[in-house]
């Protein structure tokens, strides 16, 4: 394993950050279906690929809050699935708003995410003795020579270099 690695991640990034709080412990018949749901759409994409889920790191903040940070091939990958009447993200949410509107959630559980488009140049990873993880596990791990030690140069890197100008004369 090389010891100093970055991801190869070319082009604009897609992550997404889903999670949900637990706010009465309990209130296990309530929360449990919804994190029971994420692992399900979890496993989900992971059998379906052409879905644009391309890699998922499991997170919590603390005992009541849970998360996933989730990279996605594109936004228009990310808004497909979302919508998607086929998927199981469309069932668990009609059955979580259905729960919303009669209050039966109300005060038991909280569930958001936030979605970011980051295009090249806004990002930059540094992995020490690490194996593919979060950016890197999505976009594929390089030697961090190939970008820069610094994450000045990191920063700077493009992966497609602009038209060079013909010279006339």
């Amino acid at each position: 394993m090389v010891s100093r690695t970055t991801a190869d991640a070319k082009g604009e990034v897609v992550v997404l950050l889903i999670g949900m709080r637990i706010n009465r412990f309990w209130a296990v018949h309530l929360w449990l279906p919804v994190m029971l749901a994420m692992f399900r759409m979890l496993r989900e994409l992971a059998k379906d690929p052409v879905r644009g889920l391309l890699s998922r790191v499991l997170l919590t903040a603390s005992p009541r809050t849970y998360y996933i940070v989730q990279y996605w091939e594109s936004k228009e990958k990310l808004y497909a699935y979302a919508t998607a009447p086929d998927a199981f993200h469309h069932k668990a949410w009609a059955r979580l708003n259905r729960k919303e509107r009669t209050g039966k959630l109300r005060g038991q559980v909280g569930i958001w995410h936030e979605a970011y488009v980051v295009p090249e140049g806004s990002y930059e990873a540094i992995y020490g003795d690490m194996p593919a993880f979060g950016l890197a596990a999505a976009h594929g791990q390089v030697p961090l020579e190939r970008r820069g030690r610094y994450a000045k140069d990191r920063f700077a890197y493009r992966s497609q270099q602009a038209p060079v100008a013909e010279k006339t004369g």
